[in-house]
């Protein structure tokens, strides 16, 4: 196992047994984000391997938010994958109305996702792929595509220089992360909460119970 980042230990032993019954085949879960292990962890879904494919996430001139997210997806998928395995793999996009916002790797980034966020809706978009054990061309490849609505309150000079210092921004897409302290900014949502933590939990299950890799 390659993982980079660990799991929830005690939730390790009884996971790998719910998916053996499931499958001979392991599962790898093409992320090597700590948040996509937690939320596998919470539905008992502890991987065999994680790999953490190396793609241009750049997006394409024109590119929608939808379909942004399901290439990305599609390609950590691929790229990710190995024979006898099944592979999932998840991307996810915030938008403001058609804008891309990027992963914020600088404070200048978080900067300008916050004046873009503050004081209006937008929207989490996450695509899921999965590819079944045969391999990447015949294997049964399937997706989902799931879209959230958050609303953040008018922030403040101070509310923005605040979260800016404690970094918690950092290589989040739109810059923030819902489960950390920018909850205290977000006054809506409208869909899936995991979705906007990253891994929409009901739709990975049901992708995961359709290629019968998780029971019941």
């Amino acid at each position: 196992m390659t993982c980079q980042r660990g799991g929830s230990p005690s939730a390790s032993s009884d996971a790998r047994v719910t998916l053996t019954l499931a499958s001979a085949r392991p599962l790898t879960l093409a992320s090597a984000s700590p948040r996509r292990l937690a939320l596998l962890a919470q539905i008992g879904v502890i991987p065999d391997q994680i790999a953490s494919p190396n793609i241009d996430e750049t997006p394409a001139r024109d590119e929608n938010p939808r379909l942004l997210a399901l290439r990305l997806a599609h390609a950590k998928a691929l790229a990710a994958h190995q024979p006898d395995h099944a592979t999932l793999a998840a991307d996810t996009v915030v938008a403001a109305g058609r804008r891309i916002l990027p992963k914020a790797e600088t404070a200048e980034q978080a900067r300008l996702c916050l004046d873009l966020l503050s004081g209006r809706r937008h929207r989490v978009l996450t695509a899921v792929v999965l590819i079944g054990p045969d391999g990447a061309t015949k294997g049964r490849r399937t997706e989902r595509l799931v879209e959230s609505v958050v609303g953040f309150a008018r922030l403040t000079q101070a509310q923005k220089d605040a979260y800016l210092a404690s970094t918690d921004w950092q290589g989040k897409a739109g810059g923030y992360a819902i489960q950390g302290r920018a909850a205290s900014f977000i006054r809506f949502l409208s869909g899936s909460y995991s979705n906007v933590v990253g891994l929409p939990l009901f739709e990975t299950a049901q992708l995961l119970r359709g290629q019968g890799l998780l029971k019941p």
